[in-house]
């Protein structure tokens, strides 16, 4: 009897862990989900782009922008003096691959402003913008300035080439 009740003991206890695990997968499945739901939206979010002139060549599937371009997706902003903007290839789907911005180029994105005389934003596989033309990227009192700046938008990193760093140390100045 003993032996029995071990047994079923045994039982009720890796029935418990079944449970518990399964109760664990789909917590995981559940923030995978959320996680994929999040980039397929920020995928999604339009893309609001204003000038004085625009042309455009469906043939080419591009636009140009002239004149106090402002480009806007979420919580970034472009602006540049003309922008020229590719999109994919499929037929009315109006989804841009690359923007190339030249002339006063300014991207705003929460509290950092990168600034240069030239960049192109590429929409996939990560999104990100390249910087050159004396690109600048300023962060409060902080100042980064380089040849070349990556910024990728999706994690916030950076990669700048021939770096110079200036940065304000706050706990020396209180």
């Amino acid at each position: 009897m003993k032996n029995k009740s071990e047994h079923g003991t045994r039982r009720a206890g890796s029935g418990a862990y079944v449970f518990i695990i399964g109760v664990l997968l789909a917590h995981c499945l559940l923030i995978a989900g959320a996680s994929f739901a999040a980039e397929k939206n920020a995928a999604k979010t339009p893309t609001v782009i204003t000038s004085q002139s625009l042309t455009a060549d469906n043939k080419a599937r591009t636009a140009l922008f002239e004149g106090s371009v402002v480009a806007k997706k979420g919580d970034m902003t472009l602006f540049a003096d003309t922008m020229l903007v590719h999109y994919s290839d499929e037929k009315g789907s109006g989804t841009i691959k690359k923007i190339d911005a030249e002339g006063n180029v300014k991207l705003v994105k929460g509290d950092r402003i990168v600034t240069a005389k030239f960049a192109t934003y590429f929409a996939e596989p990560e999104e990100h913008a390249v910087f050159t033309g004396d690109p600048k990227a300023t962060e409060g009192e902080n100042v980064v300035t380089g040849s070349k700046m990556i910024y990728y938008l999706s994690n916030d990193r950076s990669v700048v080439q021939n770096s110079r760093v200036f940065l304000v140390n706050k706990e020396k100045q209180k």
